[in-house]
């Protein structure tokens, strides 16, 4: 296994397939994505079946309640621009946060990649937090962020919404990560009033999600997109897009 580390984050794995990981592949791929967030894995001519497979050498899956799953895969959804009349509307986030056990992992694999655009963008949560002025990583040292549900129905049974920490320390390197989602997912902060919950989070958003902080994926088709989601926020760049783009997702609780 190969590995081209990219600048402000992600990583690009060559020589690796991923219906052949063993433990050892997936412990260096572990320490890969607390490290760089985003893993590129290229060249991946592989079904749902091994994309499955790859995925459960990681932990138990989960799917998010009202997302469109991909028939005979329930773990699996599908995300699609095929049949649509206007594009889909993507913002910066993270996945399925207001629940209390938020996805640890997220993967896409390009079952059609478009002529033109789809890209998808990935924040360095890591950088956001470190420049951070010290006045407002101080203000905020030990609040909570509470999250809500949007755009989707999880049921009368379903979290709609749970509270994180705004710092978030990884577990395996140690590092201290700024932790939220889109703008209207994030509803409160603790201790503070909605209108600078409103502020705050509306600040801490354009400040991650700087030109310099993002690294942005073009796809290919074969690739593989694996991240850690308590080191990135990510985004689809649906302007541009010319053809059918079509992922198939799968996330590790």
């Amino acid at each position: 296994m190969q590995c081209q580390v990219f600048d402000p984050i992600g990583a690009r794995v060559a020589e690796l397939s991923l219906d052949e990981v063993d433990a050892g592949d997936v412990a260096r791929l572990e320490k890969l994505l607390a490290e760089s967030g985003v893993v590129v894995i290229p060249d991946q001519n592989i079904d749902d079946r091994a994309f499955l497979a790859f995925l459960k050498r990681f932990g138990e899956l989960m799917f998010t309640t009202g997302e469109m799953p991909l028939a005979g895969y329930p773990d699996l959804n599908v995300i699609s621009n095929v049949g649509r009349t206007t594009p889909p509307k993507s913002t910066f986030h993270v996945d399925t946060t207001y629940v209390s056990q938020p996805p640890r992992y997220t993967a896409l694999r390009a079952v059609h990649v478009p002529h033109e655009g789809g890209h998808t963008q990935f924040s360095n949560q890591y950088a956001a937090y470190d420049t951070l002025p010290d006045e407002i990583r101080d203000d905020l040292a030990g609040r909570l962020v509470t999250h809500v549900v949007t755009g989707v129905d999880p049921g009368d049974e379903q979290e709609t919404s749970a509270a994180h920490p705004i710092f978030l320390t990884h577990p395996l390197t140690g590092k201290t990560a700024l932790y939220l989602s889109a703008a209207a997912r994030c509803s409160a902060i603790s201790g503070k009033t909605s209108q600078e919950t409103e502020e705050i989070v509306a600040y801490l958003i354009g400040h991650s999600t700087r030109e310099d902080n993002v690294f942005r994926h073009a796809w290919s088709a074969g690739d593989v997109v694996m991240w850690d989601n308590r080191v990135v926020m990510h985004r689809a760049d649906h302007s541009g897009v010319i053809g059918d783009r079509v992922m198939h997702r799968g996330m590790v609780r």
